[in-house]
């Protein structure tokens, strides 16, 4: 059975996948790469490639990232939730911060 997950996607999610799918394509193509060249190298079938340029979501993010490998692109996934870069997670951080920093007592030895 086939999973719904792909049909209940955000259209802009859908827009960031075909814009990406387009990317791929569009690097390839400047690097005079056929598609039958890039499946050989990717190791996926031919419509599995197809599915990638056109940003399909059933596609596993694996073959999505060693098609940008296969490209050059090999530290395109590094960057994508990087913890450095997280604005919202860096201020729930400051938020969580303490007043103040009181040292605890400890109980004398015996």
């Amino acid at each position: 059975m086939r999973s719904t997950a792909p049909d209940m996607l955000p259209p802009k999610l859908r827009r960031n996948l075909a814009k990406l799918g387009e990317d791929i394509r569009n690097a390839r193509r400047k690097r005079d790469l056929t598609v039958a060249m890039m499946i050989e190298r990717v190791g996926v079938a031919k419509g599995t490639y197809l599915k990638v340029e056109k940003g399909d979501p059933s596609v596993s993010m694996g073959i999505y990232a060693m098609s940008l490998f296969v490209l050059g692109f090999a530290d395109a996934f590094a960057d994508v939730a990087d913890s450095r870069g997280d604005e919202t997670g860096l201020l729930l951080d400051a938020e969580r911060l303490p007043q103040r920093v009181r040292v605890k007592r400890r109980p004398p030895p015996l």
